[in-house]
């Protein structure tokens, strides 16, 4: 804030002190430049004066005895120097307006996106500085909205083409079915339960559709309390069980102390649960890892699976609005691309972090969580 302050005042302490300096040195030279005045006159006879008209010379003489005898003398003193301090003060609010003037039309350059820098005067270049970030931080930030409205836009397409896909399915098996009454048992059953796995795909795309509608609105508010950390992974882990067996795959917890966090259960369940639901489908070896390790005052939580290495460019952008690695949209893995984005707001609300890494096959989501955070927090 401090640091603010003296970068805010910049320009007056640069003009500012340089008009003091120049109204004293003014205020030096008037009565010095009268007082060598009247030091040269007195030292001077002015002899070719007197030669020259007696008369005249005893006049002149009068008229300086009576200038320097009364007040006059003082008087034309200071009506010299406030014409001086007049001729600066007007200097400084010419300059003062000239910087008004510079800032108002760089201004105008902001929202300006041919214009690509902002130029103020040297006495400027904090204001300048700052008029540059904002410049370039509002265009990175529309910038990116429009990225996101459009991967946004792109999703939904592919959303509603792989809506049509299983709806199409269901509506094809059960008009067999209806079609078709003295159809075989057997072939009903393998019917119906396509039917029904196309209709849990739909329920899937149905839901992502709605992600991407909460996300936009809602605000996310924490509701917390004391959360036994073991028991919320252990729970969480519990309801992957129909899709563990399904997929002949396991997960390891692997903590050696129990752990309490103050946080909201609901939202951080959310979070693993997502982070575990990305482990299993792009994991090619049966066993995930979770390791929960304390340190100081943090909880590091380490979700580990093998498979596909991860890009470095799509590693950086993992955490973005509707981004997905995977553009492929299987069935298996496809997804809104909301899922990281959405955890990661809930971790940053809680006061912590997530990150991800990938290397030599073996990829981690690591979330470190403060064993208390203070205050709810609340984002759009």
């Amino acid at each position: 804030m401090k640091n603010h302050k003296k970068k805010k005042n910049r320009m007056i302490q640069n003009t500012l002190p340089l008009f003091l300096v120049k109204v004293v040195v003014w205020s030096i030279l008037v009565p010095a430049f009268f007082l060598i005045v009247y030091t040269v006159i007195n030292f001077m006879d002015f002899q070719w004066l007197y030669d020259y008209s007696p008369t005249f010379y005893y006049r002149i003489a009068n008229i300086f005895s009576q200038m320097i005898s009364s007040q006059f003398y003082l008087l034309l003193i200071f009506l010299v120097w406030l014409a001086g301090f007049i001729v600066l003060l007007r200097q400084l609010i010419d300059q003062v307006f000239s910087y008004v003037n510079a800032i108002s039309e760089a201004s105008e350059k902001l929202i300006d996106r041919d214009a690509d820098y902002i130029e103020l005067p040297p006495e400027l270049e904090d204001i300048q500085n700052r008029m540059n970030h904002l410049k370039w931080e509002s265009e990175k930030n529309e910038r990116l909205a429009r990225e996101s409205e459009q991967k946004k836009n792109d999703l939904i397409v592919y959303l509603a083409h792989d809506l049509k896909t299983p709806l199409t399915s269901m509506i094809g098996y059960l008009s067999l079915l209806d079609e078709i009454r003295d159809m075989p048992k057997e072939q009903q059953e393998k019917y119906i339960g396509i039917a029904l796995d196309k209709s849990y795909r739909l329920e899937e795309l149905i839901n992502e559709l709605f992600d991407i509608a909460r996300f936009n609105s809602e605000t996310l508010i924490l509701e917390k309390e004391e959360i036994n950390l073991n028991l919320m992974l252990e729970q969480i882990i519990d309801d992957f069980y129909p899709v563990l067996k399904e997929s002949q795959k396991e997960i390891s917890l692997n903590t050696n102390t129990q752990i309490s966090i103050n946080g909201d259960p609901d939202k951080l369940a959310r979070v693993f649960a997502n982070l575990i639901k990305n482990a299993l489908a792009y994991s090619t070896d049966p066993e995930i890892d979770i390791d929960v390790q304390m340190n100081l005052d943090v909880v590091h939580v380490i979700i580990r699976n093998k498979g596909k290495e991860i890009p470095a460019e799509k590693l950086k952008r993992l955490f973005e609005k509707f981004y997905r690695a995977d553009t492929a949209r299987t069935s298996k893995t496809g997804g809104s691309g909301l899922g990281l984005a959405i955890a990661k707001e809930i971790v940053e609300l809680h006061g912590g972090s997530i990150s991800a890494i990938s290397e030599k096959g073996i990829t981690e989501f690591l979330v470190d969580l403060p064993v208390r955070s203070a205050g709810n927090g609340a984002a759009l």
